[in-house]
């Protein structure tokens, strides 16, 4: 359990900074990360991360993949994360 918490942790600041960057690029208009990497970087651990990404930049809220999808995986995760820790 030791080992995976400094992924999960990284996975999840992985994932706020690419919420926050796709956001910058949408307001420069240029090439947007994909829809779908932020959704699996998100579902392979980054849940937290990306929802409060979309929270603190504002991105995405308007998606429902996004508002509903990251705070489901955000609950799964930090239950399955819990679980483990026993």
């Amino acid at each position: 359990m030791a080992a995976f918490l400094p992924a999960f942790l990284g996975m999840n600041v992985f994932a706020f900074v690419l919420m926050g960057w796709d956001k910058l690029m949408a307001k420069a208009s240029v090439r947007r990360i994909p829809e779908n990497t932020l959704l699996l970087v998100a579902l392979m651990g980054g849940g937290a991360g990306a929802f409060l990404g979309m929270k603190m930049f504002r991105h995405k809220t308007q998606h429902p993949r996004f508002s509903i999808g990251l705070p489901v995986m955000a609950v799964i995760q930090a239950v399955a994360l819990a679980y483990f820790a026993m």
